[in-house]
Formats: structure tokens, C-alpha cells, sequence
């Protein structure tokens, strides 16, 4: 018999990236009693990893739960950033509601419609917060009504229409439900949440049936998987089948060996879980997303969405430059496999393959801020590796005719910028779908451009907007290939031969373009030292000394003055490579080069490219 659990609510708080989610998930935990009063708290304290602290911006959704009036409440902050779209999509199928949270100055902007519409074709009940109120420049009454159209132009029903706003400050830690009034605690919230979230339901009777939504991953226990018990009782010891979806085949005996549910931050852990908890459940090997725990009886697997598909790839090979070996801890091709492949026990929209040699994998992600995110997680680890141009994932028609992924780009750009975006995108096979006014003397263009475009513009399009614009993307899908895009105008700077870069040879190297280097820097030949001011490559020997005489010291060196070099970050490295070239990533250094070193055999492989063509 179906039954209600009024002692839960399972809430997920949904928003475009940097709009205040885990800030407002920082205010519920301080006011449920999860800290004690004078225990010192670090902000945003679910962006528990170092990158997502440093980025702003939530990686990997989080899991926790608050007590209020007797009530338990599971939230789960999830990723607002497009390339994490995946986590977003798993995290719905656990919950029964939604707080859609909105800046109460930018309103509404890309990605709070793409979390937005996914929660509605779950049919899933939203909390409107309005976050930030008290930021200058705030307009929550317009920003009500742009809420009001978007949910209008994703078919909302009467229903999801009526939703209650709630208007909030999460930094400061209160919220109100009338905008006349200030708020002095997060009371409403909690209040609306109880109000409005549905009690989950399911048959305690039943047989056990729980969909493993999210994976976590621990090296004493092995894979973890999380997810809402949807009928029945889940207990430790129990003997289960684990099924999936959307492979019939796969059919074999568990037994649950360890049960935790979320408190607060961490985890408890309980001998038996009922109808409605969210859970978590460790001791079964090769546990995957989508796979339902059910009972052996009555075994019956939960329909659960396709993970979608990755659209860019990059090789990730071993590092074989002259300068290999010297600052990471793992280096060859074993190590550099298996945490590749063992990324993929957490990351399910990532792929891994192995390619024709040992020395190289091609790993295929949603986006160049996903796989980057990547790079960065395993140099800090102190791997050592090389990494090619992103490249877009190309798929067939029935026809044979290639096709492309596409995103739609929504970009806000000061008036007197917009001329430049539109055009650099235009040469970049982008087409200008609509053209609009946003807030403050900004222009909001939306167009419709090929993923490749996208790949390497992100430098150019700060630059042209003197960083003052705004860039969102959501993938729209595949379709036929719009011809070829050239990428970068300008050639390399590449290193004539191996040595320490001085003063002198930077100096006579500066007039042939902008340089990525120091003097005392260790290069070597093939290295990419700058871009070049035209369109081809230029060799330059930046070890070279002035010849010494009587007159001519190596102390008037320091009279010459060089042009602060360009220090390249890691996304603007992997934006800056071009085909023939590598990213050579260490724990300490970023260095580009070309993929073949010698340039007898580079302009050989060139020659031997254009007859094959």
C-alpha cells in the first residue's frame, strides 16, 4: 500500500552558476544547529574540493541534510555550469521538488532555464528564491516576472505558475517572503520547503527498489553509491539483484555490506533504511548510474534518463619531451591509464579509450571547462602528461553525411562590444539567432554556433570585451557540418635549440611577436616560446649570448628592457594549441611545443600530409 513519509523532504537547490546555491545551503546548515554556535566555518563550505573553492564554482553535486520542527530535510547542491549538465539530470530523479535560486540583478540567464526545464519534465514542484537581494542594483519585482515568462515559454502548468518566491540574502543569512519586510533568520525557507516540497511515497510492503543515481568513490571502500529507497526497506546484510534499464543483460546477486545516510556534512551510518531516505551504500563491486538495487523476488529495473554523451576529445599522452620526468611524481603510461580510468568510477559523462599505442588515451568529456577541470585535479596529484587540441566528437547520418555538435551561446556584452563578438563568431560559423537588450546598457545575443567554434575563443572574447563580458552555452544538439573554421591567425615562436633562455636572445626574439617566457627559463627545440606577430612560424634562438669584447659587457644586458611576457593559464594554453602542437603538463610548469620536435621531420610529416591529401 502506497504511504506518504511526512519525516522527509528531498529538495534539490537547481540555479545558473554563481547565483548563490551553496551559499544558501551554507545558511540552512548554520541555522539547523549543524555547527555549534562558536565553531568557525569556512564559506561555501560544501565546495569541499580545492578547485571548485578556487573557481567559485561546484563541480560535483553534494549531499547533506538539516533537521527543522522534526522534519528531515536531504539537499543536494548541484553543479550550475553547463559542462556538469550531466550531474544535474541524475540528481532530479532523487528528489521530489526543486529551489530554483536567481540573482535578484541578473535574473534569469542560460543555464537556469536548461536546470529549469529538466526539473519540469520530471514534473517536479519549484521554490523560487530570489538570492542576493540586497546586492546593489538588485530588481527582484522585474526579475519575478522574467522568472514568470520563462516558466510561461517552458510550458508550465497552473500548477508550477503558483509557485511560492521566496526572497532571500544567503550571505547574510535570511530570508522573507514579502519584500516590504526584512527578513531576520532563514525560518521562510525552511517553512516553504515543508509547505511545498511533497512527503515522498512508496510501498513499505513492497520489495526493495532503489536507483543508484550518483557514484562516489573511496579508496578503503571502493565504489559508493547514492540513491532514494523507492519502495520497501533497504538492510545491511540483505541479499539483493542489481538490474539496469537500459541493459537487460546485466543480472547478478549483491549483498549490501555497509548503509549510511547523510547528517549534516557527514555521513551515519544505519543498520536499515525505509521508504523515501536517501541513502548511501557501499560493498558492491562495478556499481554503475542507473542501475536499481532490488528485491530477488520481484526484481524490476527503474527507467532512468541516458547519460548524455560527450561532445570534445582530447589525447592525453606520456610526456616525452627533453624536459620529461623532472617535476612529477607519475609519469609513464601505467600510471597515467589507470587514474585516467579510475576517474570514471566518480565522472559518468567522461570516456576513456585506449588508442594504437600504449603511450596515448583519448578522453572525450562534455566540455573544454570538463576536461580542464581534469588536467588540473591530476597535475596537483603530481602527474606528468601531454595533451592535444580539443577536438569535437563528429557522428554519421543514415545518409553517411557528417554531423557536428551545436550549442546555443548566449553572450551579454556592452553595447560597444557587440559588433566584435558578432563578427568574431560569425567567422567561427556561429549564426546570430536573436539580438536583445539586457540589463544596464548591455546587448543579449544568442546564437547558434558549432561546439568547434567555441574551442579557443574564450581569451579572444575577454580581450575584445576588455573582460566585461558574459558567455553561456547549452549543447542543442547534432546537425550537418557548416565547413571549415580557421582558427588561429597568428604562427608560433618556437625555440631554435635546447638551453636556458637570456635576456639578449628574448630581447632580438620580442620584435617578432609576444612571448610566453622569462630569461632563465630552461627551453628546448620545438618548444612554443610566444605567438608569432604573423601568420607563420618563426624560429628564434632565445639562448643566444651577445659576443663578448672589451667594450661589450654582459652586464649591459640589463639595459635592455623586454615587454612583460604573456604567462599563459591552463585554459588559455589548451586555447592557444593549434593542431600540430602539444600541452606539456607538469605539477609545477605549462609548456607548449610541437608534437614533432625536429623540424626536418616536422616539414617532412607536412609534405608526406599534402600528397596523402
Amino acid at each position: 500500500m502506497i504511504q506518504k513519509r511526512e519525516d522527509i523532504r528531498n529538495v534539490a537547490i537547481i540555479a545558473h552558476v554563481d547565483h548563490g546555491k551553496t551559499t544558501l545551503v551554507d545558511g540552512l546548515l548554520r541555522q539547523s544547529g549543524v555547527f555549534r554556535e562558536n565553531q568557525e566555518v569556512q564559506e561555501r563550505v560544501m565546495d569541499s574540493n580545492a578547485l571548485e573553492r578556487e573557481r567559485g564554482i561546484t563541480i560535483l553535486s553534494k549531499n547533506t541534510a538539516v533537521h527543522y520542527n522534526g522534519v528531515k530535510i536531504n539537499i543536494i547542491d548541484t553543479p550550475g555550469h553547463a559542462d556538469f549538465g550531466g550531474e544535474v539530470e541524475r540528481i532530479l530523479k532523487m528528489v521530489n521538488g526543486v529551489i530554483l535560486v536567481v540573482d535578484a540583478f541578473e535574473g534569469p540567464m542560460p543555464q537556469t532555464r536548461f536546470v529549469l526545464s529538466k526539473a519540469m519534465e520530471l514534473d517536479l514542484p519549484v521554490i523560487v528564491c530570489i538570492n542576493k537581494i540586497d546586492r546593489p542594483g538588485a530588481r527582484p519585482t522585474q526579475v519575478i516576472d522574467e522568472v514568470l515568462e520563462l516558466l510561461m515559454d517552458l510550458g508550465a502548468n497552473d500548477e508550477q505558475l503558483d509557485c511560492p518566491f521566496v526572497f532571500a540574502s544567503a550571505k547574510a543569512g535570511i530570508a522573507t517572503l514579502d519584500l516590504g519586510s526584512v527578513g531576520s533568520s532563514m525560518k521562510p525557507l525552511f517553512e516553504t520547503i515543508i509547505d511545498t516540497i511533497p512527503a515522498p511515497t512508496g510501498d513499505p510492503e513492497a520489495g526493495t527498489q532503489m536507483l543508484i543515481s550518483t557514484i562516489d568513490y573511496n579508496e578503503y571502500v571502493g565504489r559508493i553509491g547514492v540513491g532514494r529507497v523507492d519502495n520497501g526497506t533497504l538492510r545491511v546484510g540483505q541479499e539483493c539483484v542489481l538490474l539496469n534499464h537500459h541493459d537487460p543483460d546485466r543480472h547478478r546477486k549483491v549483498r549490501i555490506t555497509r548503509l549510511y545516510e547523510f547528517e549534516g556534512l557527514s555521513k551515519a551510518e544505519v543498520t536499515e533504511a525505509g521508504i523515501g531516505s536517501i541513502v548511501a551504500l557501499s560493498g558492491i563491486e562495478d556499481l554503475k548510474i542507473g542501475d536499481t538495487i532490488c528485491a530477488p523476488d520481484a526484481p524490476e529495473a527503474i527507467p532512468f534518463q541516458k547519460i548524455s554523451e560527450p561532445t570534445i576529445a582530447m589525447t592525453f599522452n606520456v610526456n616525452d619531451s627533453p624536459l620529461a620526468g623532472r617535476e612529477g611524481k607519475f609519469v609513464t603510461s601505467r600510471h597515467l591509464r589507470d587514474r585516467l580510468y579510475r576517474e570514471l568510477n566518480t565522472d559518468v559523462s567522461l570516456r576513456v579509450e585506449d588508442t594504437d599505442t600504449t603511450d596515448a588515451f583519448k578522453v572525450s568529456g562534455r566540455g573544454e571547462l570538463h576536461l580542464s577541470v581534469l588536467i588540473e585535479t591530476m597535475r596537483r596529484e603530481g602527474y606528468e602528461f601531454a595533451v592535444s587540441k580539443a577536438e569535437v566528437i563528429y557522428k554519421t547520418d543514415e545518409n553517411g553525411k557528417r554531423l557536428e555538435p551545436i550549442e546555443i551561446c548566449y553572450i551579454d556584452v556592452p553595447d560597444e562590444f557587440s559588433g566584435s563578438v558578432i563578427s568574431k563568431l560569425s567567422e567561427r560559423k556561429g549564426n546570430l539567432v536573436s539580438m536583445g537588450t539586457a540589463n544596464n546598457g548591455f546587448t543579449r545575443l544568442e546564437f547558434d554556433i558549432p561546439s568547434r567554434g567555441l574551442i579557443g575563443y574564450h581569451d579572444s572574447f575577454l580581450t575584445d570585451t576588455k573582460g566585461n563580458g558574459i558567455m553561456n552555452t547549452i549543447f542543442k544538439g547534432y546537425e550537418p557540418y557548416r565547413g571549415d573554421i580557421s582558427y588561429r591567425k597568428q604562427g608560433s615562436l618556437i625555440a631554435f635549440e635546447n638551453g636556458t633562455a637570456v635576456t639578449y636572445g628574448l630581447f632580438q626574439a620580442q620584435d617578432r611577436g609576444s612571448l610566453f617566457i622569462t630569461p632563465g627559463q630552461e627551453v628546448y627545440q620545438g618548444m612554443v616560446i610566444g605567438e608569432a606577430g604573423k601568420g607563420e612560424d618563426v624560429f628564434c634562438n632565445v639562448c643566444k649570448t651577445k659576443h663578448l669584447t672589451n667594450t661589450r659587457t654582459s652586464s649591459s644586458d640589463e639595459a635592455l628592457r623586454l615587454v612583460p611576457p604573456k604567462l599563459l593559464s591552463l585554459e588559455q594554453a589548451i586555447d592557444f594549441i593549434d593542431a600540430d602542437e602539444l600541452l606539456e603538463v607538469t605539477p609545477k610548469s605549462l609548456r607548449i611545443r610541437k608534437k614533432i620536435l625536429d623540424p626536418r621531420l616536422r616539414k617532412r610529416a607536412v609534405i608526406s600530409a599534402s600528397q596523402k591529401g
